[in-house]
């Protein structure tokens, strides 16, 4: 699939996929759903890269890297409730205190975001899943000022070394949570005592809440 040449071109492509089957769209892209997630988290994400033509790949740059614009898939319930909570960005543990707000990497990811639902029932193959109806989304001046009170308290917290002690019920919007591919992933962090010592890698997630409100207000039904 060649990559979208403008917003309305990708939101084209996007309800044109609303309704359908995710197996039914992967076999018209020579693509073989796994028969659950549960070893395969970002398969849905990397489908909806191959059906919608994002360019980014493994690269740190939005995922329609010419119209700047991020995709986060999301699945839900039929009435529209988030699964889970959605994955923002890796957390940088040692150096996040010397970055402002503006220059961090949450704003950037979520400064213009292809929201793309999608059926979340775990008792349902993947294949036979039904995609929902997309929408793009910037945060409004109130979300903006939500999530940066959020991601300087977080950020704040771990800058003074307490990583260890942040756990994923603080943060009004967003939330901290491990993300390593297994416990022996590790990375370099200064802890409260000023030492140098090994953790978990960290993310920054969106709260189920918040995207909860985001689908509330947007066409976000299964068909």
């Amino acid at each position: 699939m060649l990559p979208p040449t403008s917003e309305q071109e990708l939101l084209e492509r996007v309800s044109a996929l609303a309704g359908a089957r995710i197996g039914d769209v992967a076999k018209g892209l020579h693509l073989v759903p796994p028969p659950d997630l549960t070893r395969h988290k970002g398969w849905v994400g990397q489908f909806f890269e191959h059906a919608l033509g994002a360019t980014a790949g493994s690269l740190d740059e939005p995922d329609f890297v010419e119209l700047g614009i991020e995709l986060k898939s999301l699945p839900v319930t039929p009435d529209g409730r988030p699964v889970e909570s959605t994955f923002v960005c890796t957390i940088p543990l040692q150096d996040l205190e010397t970055v402002p707000w503006e220059r961090s990497r949450v704003r950037r990811k979520l400064a213009r975001v292809l929201w793309m639902p999608f059926e979340g029932d775990r008792t349902i193959a993947v294949a036979e899943r039904r995609i929902g109806s997309g929408f793009a989304w910037s945060p409004s001046v109130a979300e903006e000022a939500g999530l940066r009170v959020d991601w300087e308290e977080l950020g704040g917290l771990i800058a003074r070394g307490g990583v260890e002690s942040l756990t994923a019920h603080l943060g009004e919007h967003l939330q901290v949570r491990p993300k390593a591919a297994h416990s022996q992933v590790k990375r370099r962090v200064i802890d409260d005592e000023g030492f140098i010592t090994e953790t978990l890698p960290r993310g920054f997630y969106l709260r189920t809440k918040f995207t909860a409100a985001l689908l509330s207000a947007n066409v976000h039904t299964l068909r």
